[in-house]
């Protein structure tokens, strides 16, 4: 038996993109059998919903409010509802899991961590940090920038990518040994919603027991087509592909390859 989850989405209550409430969501990811989510708005570098004038606490309070919404209809219905945060810096993004809101309060820093920075706080934190869809491009990115050594492992699967973008982090997960997980990307939860989620083998009791599997590289299955790690036939290479390394100091440097042949 697997247990079905749900790594990353959004709500309208704390991401500016959102479309669904946090109660939303966790009525249709119970409506198609999964056991949990994990909850992770934008935030404060990202496309956040919280207004950065306000004070720190303020801040942290109003952007729980997306998770904290899921978690109390998560408890009515049965639905396993953690928390997490997607952080940006310049377009690379990062899932960060198994902070508390009384850690994010107690460290308004945090908000301007270097990507160092956030993986070696969030591990004496007791977390873990994945980077987010890492070959996606769009108009807001300057280039693709590929964080492994500031991070878990990847996420191999987005439904918000395209084929290609996942195709590519399969290559490069397989090839550099890395943990990789499957999220949604959602936005918007409906009878339309594209849904991709991690299988494991026993169920969640807490944040923490995900950060477990992640550090000690346990067994993670992903609900994903198998058709997605296929690289498309008709992908034509051009400049916005180029993916870059980020080296030890954070800089960009070329890639030594591009992850387009098996």
């Amino acid at each position: 038996m697997s247990f079905l989850y749900e790594t990353h989405m959004h709500t309208c209550l704390a991401s500016k993109c959102g479309k669904s409430t946090g109660k939303e969501h966790a009525r249709f990811y119970k409506s198609i059998g999964f056991t949990g989510i994990i909850m992770t708005d934008h935030f404060f570098r990202g496309n956040t919903a919280v207004d950065r004038e306000l004070p720190w606490e303020e801040r942290i309070d109003l952007f729980w409010r997306g998770y904290e919404d899921a978690k109390e209809e998560g408890d009515r219905i049965g639905l396993d509802v953690f928390f997490g945060l997607e952080q940006n810096f310049q377009g690379d993004e990062y899932l960060v899991y198994g902070l508390t809101k009384e850690y994010m309060k107690a460290h308004p820093e945090m908000e301007h961590w270097t990507r160092r920075q956030q993986l070696e706080e969030v591990h004496k934190a007791g977390g873990c940090v994945i980077q987010a869809h890492p070959f996606r491009i769009r108009n807001y990115m300057g280039k693709i920038r590929l964080g492994t050594a500031f991070c878990d492992g990847i996420e191999a699967a987005n439904a918000g990518n395209e084929q290609i973008d996942d195709a590519r982090a399969m290559l490069l997960g397989r090839e550099r040994g890395l943990v990789m997980t499957a999220g949604s990307d959602n936005h918007l939860s409906g009878p339309l919603s594209s849904i991709y989620g991690v299988e494991l083998e026993k169920r969640l009791t807490s944040i923490a027991d995900y950060v477990k599997i992640i550090m000690e590289k346990a067994r993670i299955g992903l609900k994903v087509p198998e058709e997605r790690f296929i690289i498309p036939a008709d992908f034509e290479m051009d400049e916005r592909h180029l993916a870059w390394m980020l080296d030890e100091n954070e800089q960009d440097v070329p890639a030594e390859k591009q992850w387009l042949t098996p």
